[in-house]
């Protein structure tokens, strides 16, 4: 922390029944009322440094004569408190005053209201405001925690403070002091906290008698500030410094978000002003935050947009969410338990991201299998899994697990189940196990919908990508209309025939591979090589190569036929 001392003399200020004096020989000839407390002062110190004084007293002494009281001089609209006005008392005496960034802003406004200006006596040294000037721009805005103390003191003057220009100076000074490159790991930053430049601060201990400051994340000291006061700032350190990393913007609106969000009860404006910062670029914000900031917004007076841009931001992560962050609340005016809707339109936007030519639109099932060949039926699982999109398929399961959930709820239309389950291209599902058990929840809560409903309903399910778990316990539910069970045995009598013809296929192949292989050895041993009189081979290349196109060993059998061939010729 900086400070400045100004003045020599030892203190001479001293109370009397409420009433502050100067211990002095000469008498006292100024009195003057400050809030609550009066002051005996004298008026050659004090009229050669305040002007706003001496103006007063001039105009006094051109009235009649009145009574010592009327004689006072009340301060009615003195800013701050009355410590500032008697540090610039004493300042005015030469007595020694600390100033620091606890108190400059207090001390500084008495100052103004007083006229301390070069003003007042032309060519003297340097008047109280002057001194303040220097003391803020030479060693306040230099250091970062100096400049976040002080900005946090201008709430009890905002006015003064503003008209100043102290507050929009101490914004600039701690949006250019925040410091983090993009390439700084984000753990090793939220460690070492704000990164400053040593010379800096080699200066600022040298210029101001200071002394180092601990180091802390400048996330965490902002959560500190006022909802206006941390929305300026936060505008300033996105638009002025560069060196920001969007995660490092996202984390600090967390920390602020957690910090107020459960602690005040009207949190409507700190929602408005943290969706309002939210950064732009995708994975800035961890989706679990996004979501957690859409839960509270939909049961608060937050206005549509915001929930809107939420609800957009969170869909562009739509892979990274669980199916608990997924169940947002409504509010208690609305009949469901659960905005289904919204998660209808995060998954939109995140299909959104992915290019057409990787996206499959939907296609409308065609439940009249006859018609449908058995090839299609055996490569309909797991056809697509190499050449869709991983994201896609991770979030389709997502969205039939979320479907499961919300399932149980009563006053859940079908048309909100339709929408939000077919907004997953077919081809995404690679099984359907986990929507069928979505539809067989909704249709043990809902007994009462019809059978038009139901069909409706199941029109979604693809039988085809069942699995043999799925389609047993589906061909026994009786919720499920009759068409669909009709389906469902053929698609299993289509694999059952499939399984059979697969097998024959595979024991008449194995029978004719046992042939081959028997009859090739049989030919291998009744050959023989013919050998030369002299002892030489005979050129037999049409059995050479036969030897060398058998598959098995060939090698090996060369090298027997050698062994054979030198062992006759050595007999003979």
């Amino acid at each position: 922390m900086k400070f400045m001392e100004l003045g020599f003399r030892p203190d001479t200020f001293y109370t009397v029944e409420a009433v502050r004096s100067v211990s002095s020989d000469l008498q006292n000839d100024l009195i003057i009322q400050v809030k609550s407390t009066k002051y005996l002062l004298h008026k050659f110190p004090m009229l050669s440094k305040c002007l706003r004084l001496k103006n007063l007293v001039s105009s006094q002494s051109q009235e009649p004569e009145t009574s010592q009281d009327q004689k006072m001089i009340q301060l009615v609209d003195f800013p701050g408190e009355t410590e500032a006005f008697e540090l610039c008392a004493k300042f005015c005496y030469g007595i020694t005053i600390t100033l620091s960034a606890h108190n400059v802003v207090s001390v500084r406004c008495a100052a103004e209201y007083l006229g301390m200006t070069e003003e007042v006596e032309p060519g003297e040294t340097e008047n109280l405001v002057q001194r303040l000037e220097h003391f803020l721009t030479s060693c306040v805005f230099k250091s970062w925690r100096d400049s976040f103390v002080t900005l946090q003191t201008t709430k009890a003057l905002p006015s003064w403070s503003e008209d100043l220009g102290i507050t929009s100076r101490c914004i600039e000074a701690i949006a250019n002091g925040v410091n983090a490159s993009p390439g700084d790991d984000f753990a090793s930053v939220m460690e070492t906290g704000l990164s400053r430049n040593r010379s800096r601060r080699r200066r600022d201990e040298s210029l101001c008698n200071g002394k180092a400051e601990n180091s802390r994340w400048w996330g965490e000291d902002l959560a500190d500030l006022d909802l206006d006061l941390y929305q300026r700032t936060m505008v300033a350190i996105k638009s002025s410094n560069r060196n920001v990393s969007p995660r490092l913007i996202g984390n600090a609106l967390r920390i602020y978000a957690s910090k107020w969000i459960p602690n005040i009860e009207e949190c409507s404006p700190v929602l408005e002003t943290v969706i309002s910062l939210l950064p732009t670029q995708i994975s800035a914000v961890p989706c679990s935050f996004l979501l957690q900031l859409l839960k509270t917004a939909n049961v608060r007076n937050v206005s549509p947009t915001s929930k809107m841009e939420l609800a957009l931001k969170a869909g562009n992560q739509l892979d990274k969410a669980t199916v608990s962050e997924l169940l947002i609340p409504l509010s208690d005016k609305s009949d469901m338990l659960y905005d289904v809707d919204v998660v209808t339109m995060m998954v939109k936007q995140f299909l959104s991201q992915i290019s057409p030519e990787r996206r499959s639109t939907r296609t409308q099932h065609r439940r009249s299998h006859s018609e449908e060949n058995m090839e299609e039926i055996q490569e309909i699982r797991g056809s697509m899994s190499s050449s869709f999109p991983p994201l896609l398929v991770k979030v389709a399961k997502l969205v039939d697990s979320y479907l499961q959930e919300v399932a149980r709820d009563v006053n859940l239309t079908v048309s909100s189940f339709l929408e939000l389950a077919e907004s997953i291209p077919d081809l995404s599902r690679i099984s359907h196990d986990d929507l069928y058990k979505a539809i067989d929840i909704y249709l043990q809560v809902h007994q009462k919908i019809d059978k038009t409903e139901r069909k409706r309903l199941c029109r979604i399910l693809d039988c085809k990508k069942l699995s043999v778990e799925a389609s047993k316990n589906a061909a026994q539910n009786q919720l499920l209309p009759l068409r669909v069970i009709v389906q469902i045995l053929f698609v299993e009598q289509a694999r059952a025939a499939i399984a059979t013809t697969a097998n024959n296929i595979t024991n008449n192949e194995t029978a004719v591979l046992r042939r081959s292989f028997t009859t090739r050895r049989e030919e291998e041993d009744v050959q023989r090589v013919e050998i030369k009189p002299n002892g030489g081979f005979q050129s037999t290349p049409s059995r050479f190569m036969a030897l060398c196109s058998i598959p098995r060993q060939p090698k090996k059998m060369f090298c027997k036929l050698l062994s054979i061939s030198r062992s006759l010729s050595q007999r003979i």
